[in-house]
């Protein structure tokens, strides 16, 4: 089975300042981490890999600082990794981040299933997988929780639907994004971080695409964009009102009315 595994590169804590001019991250000096979510799609690509054999193979998008998840991964038992790097993918949004990965994907000796973390902490739009298989035209589920069955045809997975579990069956080749109660991650490998340590990483650039018109990458392939990132103020002023509960409805009405809020 060959397996590709979508993982991103994300700040490792959420006290990330702000610019106050710009209204953007400030990532330079934020320690990163790969994305939580991504964990639980390795790992699941990796017992997929124990029971039926194939290849597992890492993919991201992401400056050059980016590689340093893809080594994590080797540590934990990925075979390949591939990183999308360009100073013209910047500024993706979901869109356009989606397509990109399917240029980079479609470089890449084919696949049987792609997964994806359900979403990630410094989006939380959980948009990119199901975007990216329209992308690349083949069926996905989102909200992945178990696996129930592998054929060399189809793989056969639990849903958690939130009001309800739903069982699909989808035939290969395709996408699943998985939910974090599939499978505990394992730890990385001091072994195999030291036997990878020197492995080469293949780095696709714009120029590798099939389709190197940028109006299709970075701003401006992105029919959405984010005006202002901005940290939320902090209010403290209370009041503290003492009475009944006729006295005190009383006051809030005419507090609410003061504020104009009626």
């Amino acid at each position: 089975m060959n397996i590709i595994v979508c993982i991103k590169q994300v700040p490792g804590t959420n006290k990330v300042e702000v610019d106050p001019v710009t209204g953007v991250l400030k990532r330079e000096k934020v320690d990163s981490k790969m994305n939580p979510y991504d964990l639980y799609a390795l790992e699941t690509a990796l017992r997929l890999k124990e029971a039926h054999g194939g290849v597992v193979k890492v993919i991201s998008m992401g400056p050059p600082q980016a590689k340093e998840v893809l080594k994590e991964a080797f540590s934990m038992g990925a075979d390949d990794g591939v990183l999308i790097s360009d100073r013209a993918f910047g500024g993706s949004d979901v869109l356009s981040t989606s397509y990109t990965l399917s240029q980079g994907i479609k470089k890449l000796d084919g696949f049987d299933l792609i997964l994806c973390g359900k979403q990630t902490t410094d989006g939380d739009t959980a948009q990119v997988g199901p975007e990216l298989s329209e992308f690349l035209k083949i069926p996905s589920v989102s909200n992945v929780t178990k696996l129930i069955e592998v054929t060399n045809e189809n793989i056969t997975v639990e849903m958690d639907m939130q009001n309800t579990v739903e069982i699909a069956k989808i035939n290969f080749p395709c996408l699943l994004c998985v939910d974090k109660d599939i499978f505990q991650p394992r730890l990385p490998s001091y072994l195999k971080k030291m036997a990878t340590k020197n492995k080469e990483i293949r780095v696709l650039s714009l120029n590798d695409f099939e389709d190197k018109n940028t109006d299709n990458y970075g701003l401006n392939g992105s029919p959405t964009q984010v005006q202002r990132i901005f940290p939320p103020e902090s209010n403290g002023d209370h009041e503290l009102w003492a009475g009944d509960g006729k006295s005190v409805t009383t006051k809030l009405y005419d507090k609410i009315k003061e504020l104009k809020f009626v």
